[in-house]
């Protein structure tokens, strides 16, 4: 695991048991307490979903099982959160594939440019082995996947407009803290620049970067729009969610609940991709609303940023495991 990783404060575990011990209140009633984290505001599909996965295990647990969902970063950054998950401060959670780079490198396939050639392409692939592939190799470090949710295809938003990669030369872009991110951006010749996700806004709007990529639902919901006059539907690259448990807690499970808490988070990622789809075309209106300019790349255009990008699918073949890459290669071939 990465340094950084590793020497981490400790001010998110503090804040998790302080966090904890809230949840737990009022909720005696419950054998099993769970504490379960995402990034994103209540109002977004993660949230929703989030509740029904709660609903539905509170009902088929007969009360046994509460969960507790804590929005918004609430417990910590998603990094602060996973090894959280490790040591199991933290029992639930969904990270997007990129932050979970540091701990183990094969999940950051998922982000590879233009991997995917549309979203039906990504269920299949991700809820086949391929997928259940992948998500077992977060097992090597403490954590216990079962399913992927997602915010769907990233978009790119800047301060000025986008027509083709040459348009990125010299930019400073914000991206998450993933090397593969890094050198796609790299790779068109601009500047990528870590930025943690609830920083971005402010990042945007003191011009610290010029632009940053990510779904329209983080673009509308963080309002990174206010802050950037263009916002260019690219369609570039997936940003997917493991949803993960602590391996250590769930092991401490009878094999019925561990059973039941699969099924339901399996169970709910239709819906949760379902109301992500559901609410992009709004997300566009209000982003045009706003007087952003909103424009999609063309079949021309996506065609350069794929030629310019392709480089990063070889570079990182070694570190994401040659295996995997042939696996997911041959299992997106398949669905074609």
């Amino acid at each position: 695991m990465k340094k950084q990783f590793k020497n981490m404060k400790l001010k998110a575990l503090a804040c998790s048991f302080a966090l904890g011990a809230l949840a737990h209140t009022g909720m005696a009633s419950a054998d099993i307490n769970i504490k379960f984290h995402h990034d994103l505001p209540e109002d977004s599909a993660q949230h929703l979903a989030a509740e029904r996965f709660r609903d539905i295990v509170a009902e088929r647990s007969g009360g046994e099982i509460s969960v507790e969902i804590f929005p918004n970063n609430t417990l910590g950054d998603d990094v602060e959160v996973t090894q959280q998950l490790q040591m199991g401060a933290v029992e639930a959670a969904i990270i997007p594939t990129a932050k979970l780079s540091g701990f183990v490198p094969a999940m950051q396939i998922v982000d590879l440019p233009f991997l995917f050639p549309s979203p039906e392409v990504a269920h299949t692939v991700l809820d086949g082995q391929a997928g259940d592939d992948l998500l077992a190799t977060v097992e090597q470090v403490g954590l216990k996947g079962v399913t992927f949710w997602e915010s769907g295809f990233k978009q790119f938003t800047c301060d000025q407009p986008v027509n083709g990669p040459e348009d990125f030369e010299g930019q400073k872009v914000r991206v998450m803290q993933s090397p593969i991110i890094m050198e796609q951006f790299k790779a068109m010749g601009a500047n990528p620049v870590p930025i943690a996700f609830g920083e971005t806004y402010n990042a945007l709007q003191q011009r610290i970067v010029d632009c940053q990529e990510n779904p329209l639902v983080s673009i509308t919901q963080m309002k990174f729009y206010e802050v950037q006059s263009d916002v260019i539907i690219s369609n570039h690259a997936y940003l997917a969610y493991a949803f993960l448990f602590s391996q250590r807690w769930f092991d401490s499970l009878s094999p019925e609940n561990q059973a039941l808490l699969t099924e339901v988070a399996r169970e709910t990622t239709a819906f949760q991709r379902e109301e992500t789809a559901r609410r992009e075309a709004d997300y566009i209106a209000t982003i045009e609303a706003s007087g952003t300019n909103v424009s999609t790349l063309d079949d021309a255009q996506l065609s350069a940023f794929r030629e310019a990008t392709a480089p990063v699918h070889e570079a990182f073949a070694s570190d994401i495991g040659a295996d995997l890459m042939t696996e997911f290669e041959q299992a997106i071939a398949d669905t074609q």
